[in-house]
């Protein structure tokens, strides 16, 4: 028994923790997959949240999310127009996708019990 709950602890203590932001920026890298790039993603976590967020502090998020090993980049060539430049592009790796999944559980299990008329209603 001893054993188990010290595993559970050891995994519980070497995920790495996720504010609201971060779990956000990673969410618009997995919905816009291919087309995950800095501006793609402030754009997508504006229409999502409601909040114009700088674009210092998008890049800053998805900066920790890959220094966390949640993500993944690496530079486009430049887009074809006159001095097009090149673009950043972020993939979710397999610890972020199991963030992603952890986040889900964790709020799951915050949100069970409450009474049905206190749940927000799906959207």
């Amino acid at each position: 028994m001893q054993s188990s709950y010290l595993f559970y602890i050891l995994t519980v203590m070497s995920a790495p923790s996720l504010g609201t932001l971060e779990l956000a920026a990673l969410l618009a890298v997995a919905r816009l997959a291919d087309d995950a790039y800095g501006l793609a993603v402030r754009r997508d976590l504006a229409e999502r949240t409601g909040r114009d967020l700088s674009v210092g502090a998008v890049y800053t998020t998805l900066q920790r999310l890959e220094d966390k090993g949640l993500l993944r980049s690496h530079a486009s060539a430049p887009i074809p127009v006159r001095g097009g430049r090149s673009r950043r592009h972020y993939t979710i790796t397999g610890a972020g996708t199991r963030a992603i999944r952890e986040a889900e559980r964790h709020t799951a299990s915050i949100w069970a019990g409450v009474r049905t008329t206190l749940r927000p209603k799906p959207a």
